[in-house]
């Protein structure tokens, strides 16, 4: 595999967990996962973190990686590279791990001391990669392993903090977030 096609495919995989977290701001709002229970003196997750949100979240990677699934052959010759196919375990995994991934850094820094919005750098950036792979790998490891080899995962740990940077950037400045990061 060459290096376009490398950088190609490492998108196209990581798709159905890139955007569930853009996702959930649109749906967000409403009753809080944490149902605003506090641990010491902060609370557990804090209102950015909604079931609606998460939900809504999932449910957009999941659609997407089956869209992604239907425009596959013609992605595959206008991109003259095999783009996979998501099994149906890989999108639900891959958007929902996405999800507890952001959810479970969300506690992190919460127990850090950070106040919603705060920025941890490498945390926020990898977050729902961690959250997205481990699953995937888990539960759908033939096609994991198909797909996330070595070089793409080197290319999805280079290009996933650049564009978490970028994209929040642009949420940022359109009104979508609170904070650039």
């Amino acid at each position: 595999m060459d290096v376009i096609e490398t950088v190609v495919v490492a998108f196209w995989a990581m798709l159905p967990a890139y955007v569930p977290n853009n996702a959930a701001v649109l749906f967000g709002g409403g009753r809080p996962i944490d149902g605003g229970r506090t641990w010491g003196d902060s609370r557990l997750l804090g209102d950015g973190k909604t079931w609606r949100g998460t939900a809504g979240g999932t449910a957009t990677g999941v659609a997407l990686a089956l869209g992604l699934n239907a425009v596959r052959p013609t992605a595959t010759d206008a991109l003259a590279v095999s783009v996979p196919e998501f099994p149906i375990v890989a999108a639900v995994t891959l958007a929902a791990g996405a999800m507890v991934g952001d959810v479970t850094a969300s506690f992190v820094k919460r127990r850090s001391g950070r106040e919603r919005g705060a920025a941890f750098p490498g945390l926020d950036q990898l977050d729902f990669v961690v959250g997205a792979l481990v699953p995937t790998a888990i539960l759908a490891p033939s096609w994991f392993g198909k797909t996330f080899t070595v070089p793409v995962l080197a290319v999805v740990l280079v290009i996933t903090p650049l564009l978490h940077v970028g994209t929040n950037v642009v949420a940022y400045y359109l009104g979508l977030k609170d904070e650039p990061w």
